[in-house]
C-alpha cells in the first residue's frame, strides 16, 4: 500500500497537515517502531524469535506439487508440511485441500460452529494505521457510550438469542481506560456467558484486571509481520510499536486470560508470509501454554470511510480458501474464525471445510444496535464505522442458514460454577 492510498482532509488545520505530509514521506520524523515506548512492559520469551526466524526462511517459491502431494499424504502436518500447504504450488490441490481440512474439521469439532457478535463501545483513536477507518487524522463521528448505553447495547443483542459478545474499542488510553473497559466487561457478564476483548494491547497486571472484571479471551491483530511494511503503515501511536504488539496473547496468557486469537489483515503484506507467521505465533504459544484456547482468523482488507482506495480484493477467495484450509491441516485443534468482511456465500462454504466460528448481526459503528436490530429510526447520535462488512446477515437468518446446511450453531459451551 503506497502513499496514493493516504488522504488529506480538509477539516484538518494547517499544521495537522504538515505534520501528516510529514508522517507521511520523512521516515526519520517517525518514531523507531522497534523500540518500546515508556510504560509498555517487556517480557522475557522466544516466541518470536522462533516464528521468525522460519518466515524470514520461507523461500514459497521453491516448493513443488511433489512437496505438497507429501504433505497431504502425512498423517501429521509438520512446520515443512504447511510451509508447501501455502506455497503456489499447492493452488492445483485445492480441493484436496479441502477435503483433507473437511475431515480434521469434522474429527475435532463436529458439526458445531459457533456464533458471536462483536459491540464496539468508542472509536476514538490516537493511532494513525493508514488502512483504517478509526485512524486519528480520518474526519469521522468519534464517539464513546456511557455505561448506560453499553448496557442498552448489550441487551439488544441478547435479546436476540446471542450469548457470546467480543467487545471492541479505538485505541485511545485516553478516551478508553482499561477501568471503562472493566467495567463495560463487568455489565457484559449480566447478559452473555462468553466475553471477548479486542482492545489496544496492555500489560500483564492489566490483563489480570480484565479477565477478573469476566474477559475470557483477548483477540490481537498483529495487522502484519512483516516490521518493514509494518512500519510503512502504521505511522504514529503506541500501535507502531511492532514488538509490544506481539508479545499481546502472551501477556494476556500470563494475565490469566483462558484464551487467545491471533490474526493478521491479509493483504497488508506478502499474504503467504502473514499466514505463515500467524499459524506459528499459535503453534509454539500453544506448546509453551498447553492449556490455553486459541484461535485463528484471517480477515482481508475492507474499504473504510473517506477512503474508497483501499482494495480489499488484494488477496483472492482462492487463495484465502487456501490459507484456512491449509490453516486447519496444520492446527487441527485450533478454532478458526470468519467474519462478517466475506460475503455470505464465501461464509456458508468455508463452514463446511474449515471454520467453527462465525460472526452475526455485525455492526462496526458505535451505538447502533437498536436501530439495525429493531428497525427503530436512528436518532443520528452514532459513531462512524471502522469499515465495510460484506454480510450483514442478522444473528436469526444465520443460524437458520447454518442449520440448513446440516450444521450445528453452537451459541456457548462454558458452565460457569
Amino acid at each position: 500500500m503506497e502513499n496514493q492510498f493516504l488522504i488529506d482532509s480538509e477539516y484538518l488545520s494547517a499544521e495537522a497537515v504538515k505534520k501528516k505530509h510529514r508522517l507521511e514521506t520523512d521516515p526519520s520524523f517517525r518514531k523507531n517502531h522497534m523500540e518500546y515506548l515508556p510504560g509498555m512492559e517487556q517480557i522475557s520469551s522466544d516466541v518470536c524469535r522462533q516464528v521468525m526466524s522460519h518466515v524470514d526462511a520461507f523461500d514459497y517459491g521453491r516448493y513443488t506439487a511433489k512437496d505438497v502431494r507429501a504433505a497431504l499424504e502425512h498423517e501429521t502436518c509438520s512446520v515443512e508440511d504447511f510451509k508447501a500447504l501455502l506455497s503456489p504450488a499447492a493452488e492445483p490441490f485445492l480441493e484436496q485441500m479441502a477435503k483433507k481440512a473437511r475431515l480434521e474439521t469434522r474429527k475435532h469439532f463436529g458439526n458445531t460452529v459457533y456464533l458471536f457478535t462483536p459491540l464496539y463501545i468508542a472509536n476514538y483513536c490516537e493511532n494513525y494505521c493508514v488502512y483504517c477507518g478509526f485512524n486519528c487524522y480520518n474526519h469521522i463521528n468519534r464517539m464513546k457510550l456511557t455505561m448506560e448505553q453499553i448496557a442498552h447495547e448489550m441487551k439488544i443483542i441478547a435479546d436476540s438469542g446471542m450469548e457470546e459478545i467480543l467487545i471492541l474499542t479505538g485505541e485511545s488510553r485516553a478516551k478508553s481506560d482499561v477501568a471503562y473497559i472493566g467495567e463495560a466487561c463487568r455489565l457484559a457478564r449480566n447478559y452473555f456467558r462468553m466475553v471477548g476483548l479486542e482492545i489496544y494491547p496492555v500489560n500483564t497486571e492489566e490483563y489480570r484486571y480484565l479477565h477478573e472484571c469476566g474477559a475470557d479471551y483477548v483477540t490481537v491483530f498483529q495487522e502484519t509481520y512483516d516490521a518493514e511494511k509494518y512500519e510503512t503503515l502504521h505511522l504514529l501511536g503506541h500501535k507502531r510499536v511492532w514488538p509490544y504488539r506481539f508479545d499481546a496473547q502472551e501477556r494476556a496468557l500470563m494475565g490469566g486470560m483462558r484464551g487467545v486469537a491471533f490474526s493478521a489483515l491479509l493483504g497488508l503484506a506478502d499474504f503467504r508470509k502473514d499466514a505463515l507467521a500467524s499459524a506459528l505465533h499459535v503453534y509454539y504459544l500453544q506448546r509453551k501454554y498447553p492449556s490455553a484456547e486459541m484461535s485463528l482468523s484471517c480477515p482481508r482488507l475492507r474499504p473504510i470511510i473517506n477512503n474508497d482506495k483501499i482494495n480489499p480484493l488484494d488477496v483472492g477467495e482462492k487463495q484465502l480458501c487456501q490459507v484456512l484450509c491449509a490453516y486447519r491441516i496444520f492446527l487441527p485443534f485450533v478454532g478458526i474464525t470468519v467474519s462478517s468482511r466475506e460475503s455470505a456465500e464465501f461464509r456458508n462454504g468455508i463452514v463446511k471445510i474449515a471454520a467453527t466460528k462465525v460472526s452475526a448481526g455485525v455492526s462496526t459503528g458505535i451505538g447502533d444496535h437498536e436501530s439495525k436490530y429493531t428497525g427503530k429510526e436512528s436518532d443520528g447520535a452514532e459513531g462512524d464505522e471502522q469499515f465495510e462488512i460484506n454480510d450483514d446477515r442478522c444473528f436469526g437468518k444465520m443460524y437458520q442458514d447454518i442449520k440448513e446446511q446440516g450444521l450445528q450453531p453452537v451459541l456457548n459451551d462454558y458452565l460457569y460454577v
